[in-house]
């Protein structure tokens, strides 16, 4: 399948390509063309002043859904000029959550941010079926990592929501991870599914999960880009490994996509490339119709914009061909 967006091409490992920075996400954010964004119950100043970053930024349309009253009263009280926002009048966290999912289901929103309510309330308005958004896959988040050591970008997943995936829910994180790909402009992405080791291991699950996926992959039924494991991360992203341990494969040392083998893993990672390696992150939760900007109290200024503007593009190139969600297995 042809991407609706143009490739990107990777340097090789270890070299600082500034144009492998995300900064460049914020310009092709811009233009796309503006995402109507459903800002739910944004009665925190974080989540009130993010918004109106992005906003400012161009990156968003912002609607704001919550209690009206007290969204004007917080932005006042910080000098927050909200005038030219559209506000949809919601009682509680609940109440916003299901009218955004229904706005987003029925096509009034191209994209939805969570605001300061609880992460559960929020996705399970998602994943209501009457809310209209369900795709028929899980939801999963995917983070695209520009790490000035490596010199190249990769998506992570799943840092932050799955705990302990089971094949079938693997094989729709591997999914949503591809349809990510493809929006953000990896038209053949290589998706590497980690392990400790490369060999299949009965007694190590996530070894067997690994082939499993490069298994189906090969039979169709996880489609748009090429599958391997199980791969260590080594294997996965460095050439030279992979030579070295002779593994013979298209993924092995180039892999644009990490699937970690539980949360634990994930989000250990993701963590220790922001926090430990000066990482820049753009995060976006995929398998809704839909992309789905989930925030954290800890997530930075920069990574919350990088994750608008990713969002952005994800949002636009379904915009402009809505059927890659069914292409993708929607």
């Amino acid at each position: 399948m042809t991407s609706p967006l143009t490739s990107i091409q990777f340097t090789t490992a270890g070299s600082d390509s500034n144009d492998q920075r995300l900064d460049n996400l914020i310009a092709r954010g811009r233009s796309a063309a503006s995402a109507k964004t459903g800002v739910v119950f944004p009665l925190s100043l974080d989540a009130l002043r993010g918004a109106q970053q992005a906003a400012e930024d161009q990156l968003i349309d912002p609607v704001l859904i919550g209690p009206v009253a007290a969204i004007k009263s917080l932005a006042d009280k910080n000098n927050i000029d909200i005038s030219s926002y559209r506000i949809v009048d919601a009682a509680d966290d609940e109440a916003a959550a299901a009218l955004a999912a229904n706005l987003a289901g029925h096509g009034e929103l191209h994209a939805l941010m969570k605001g300061s309510l609880h992460t559960d309330v929020f996705l399970h308005a998602i994943m209501q079926k009457d809310s209209g958004l369900r795709t028929g896959r899980l939801l999963s988040h995917c983070a695209l990592i520009y790490s000035p050591a490596y010199g190249r970008r990769i998506i992570l997943t799943d840092a932050v929501i799955n705990i302990a995936p089971d094949l079938d829910q693997k094989r729709d994180i591997c999914q949503n991870a591809i349809l990510f790909a493809h929006a953000i402009g990896i038209e053949h992405p290589k998706v590497a599914v980690i392990s400790a080791v490369e060999t299949v291991r009965s007694k190590m699950p996530s070894t067997i999960d690994g082939a499993a996926l490069a298994k189906m992959a090969d039979r169709g039924q996880i489609v748009g880009g090429l599958v391997d494991g199980p791969l260590d991360l080594d294997a996965a992203v460095n050439p030279e490994a992979a030579r070295t341990k002779k593994i013979v494969s298209p993924v092995a040392g180039y892999a644009d996509v990490l699937v970690a083998a539980n949360i634990e893993a994930g989000n250990a990672m993701y963590k220790e490339l922001l926090f430990m390696a000066g990482a820049q992150a753009a995060d976006c939760v995929m398998g809704a119709k839909v992309p789905i900007v989930l925030t954290s109290r800890a997530d930075s200024p920069q990574t919350r914009t990088f994750s608008a503007a990713v969002t952005a593009i994800v949002a636009d190139a379904i915009r402009k061909d809505p059927t890659i969600l069914e292409a993708f297995g929607g």
